[in-house]
């Protein structure tokens, strides 16, 4: 089993920056997560390339 990585992110709603883990497992993935500051759902779309770095694009979820 792998080991969570850490990644800074923006909240698309309160501009706070918040420090979510991710899973290097899945190459791929979307999901929703809500803002730990303003409870806002975010809509994260993470992707690892080769190198297993993590490339997070957090949306606010209606847009």
């Amino acid at each position: 089993m792998s080991a969570l990585d850490s990644v800074l992110i923006q909240c698309p709603y309160c501009w706070e920056a918040l420090d979510i883990s991710v899973d290097p497992s899945v190459a791929e993935q979307e999901y929703v997560e809500d803002c730990q500051v303003c409870c806002q759902p975010i809509l994260l779309r993470v992707v690892f390339d080769d190198n297993l770095t993590p490339h997070v694009e957090a949306r606010a979820e209606n847009e």
